[in-house]
């Protein structure tokens, strides 16, 4: 599934392609996603300029004269941009051609993505917390969050409410280099440690975004070229192997029904 990291380098790859650009045409293929494609879409944007391209968690929000349109990468959803002579292929699904050229498509074989517009803000991005790599995002904010709260670390610092855009793959990255175990729960760590979590999830998502994302099964960048920080990944994917501190066999467990891989000499 594409994360923060992945869907913020889509943004950087695609953004100096489209940015200023007028949409020539916006063709539906298939508009059964997660959410239909919003009817009349491509009418209602035909001819409008794209003026910026912003992320919020892990939406894309194109801004245009009229409205916006909000863009999710689901579980194996991608952009590319292309020649518009490039043959289409299977589960391209949208194609946004600008009149200077650039063609823009969108790819989803498992269709759990999203290409919505509106002119009214989008109800998905009501209550979500703040973004990790700004400084409304702190350790004091973890601790504060995780009073009484007698669930695992791992799914509370997965939680929209809490942070956004940390997924699997980070979050299990973060709590290994602060030598915190997945499955403690979140009530009973201090702040000190909270704040340790807080600099490595900004560390790690930082690092990911620089390498261009994680490449897991389906993620490609906006120009189609993979991710490398899945080179540099210490934990994630890993269960049964060595560790990479100390050697002892890492344990895969299951927290909320995804995997969690760990140290248990590492980690407490």
């Amino acid at each position: 599934m594409p994360e923060l990291p992945e869907v913020e380098t889509t943004l950087r790859g695609i953004g100096p392609h489209i940015i200023g650009q007028f949409i020539e045409t916006l063709t539906v293929h298939n508009g059964s996603l997660r959410w239909p494609v919003t009817t009349g879409i491509s009418e209602i944007t035909k001819g409008q300029q794209i003026l910026a391209i912003n992320r919020r968690a892990k939406y894309l929000l194109l801004e245009l004269e009229r409205g916006s349109m909000m863009i999710h990468l689901g579980m194996s959803g991608s952009l590319r941009v292309v020649d518009r002579d490039t043959e289409r292929r299977k589960h391209d699904h949208i194609e946004m051609r600008m009149t200077n050229g650039v063609c823009l498509r969108y790819h989803d074989p498992r269709r759990f993505g999203a290409w919505l517009w509106s002119d009214s803000g989008y109800p998905q991005l009501d209550h979500l917390g703040p973004e990790p790599l700004t400084d409304e995002f702190t350790g004091k904010r973890l601790f504060e969050l995780s009073r009484k709260r007698k669930m695992a670390v791992k799914p509370f610092i997965m939680d929209n409410q809490t942070v956004v855009g940390v997924g699997n793959i980070y979050a299990s990255e973060a709590l290994f280099r602060s030598g915190i175990r997945p499955d403690r729960q979140a009530g009973r760590i201090s702040l000190q440690r909270y704040e340790l979590l807080a600099a490595h999830i900004k560390d790690v998502l930082g690092s990911a975004i620089t390498q261009g994302g994680t490449t897991l099964r389906d993620f490609v960048n906006g120009n189609g070229e993979p991710g490398y920080f899945q080179q540099t990944l210490m934990v994630f994917g890993r269960g049964g192997q060595p560790c990479v501190h100390c050697g002892k066999v890492l344990k895969d467990i299951r927290l909320g029904q995804r995997s969690s891989v760990f140290c248990p000499a590492c980690q407490r």
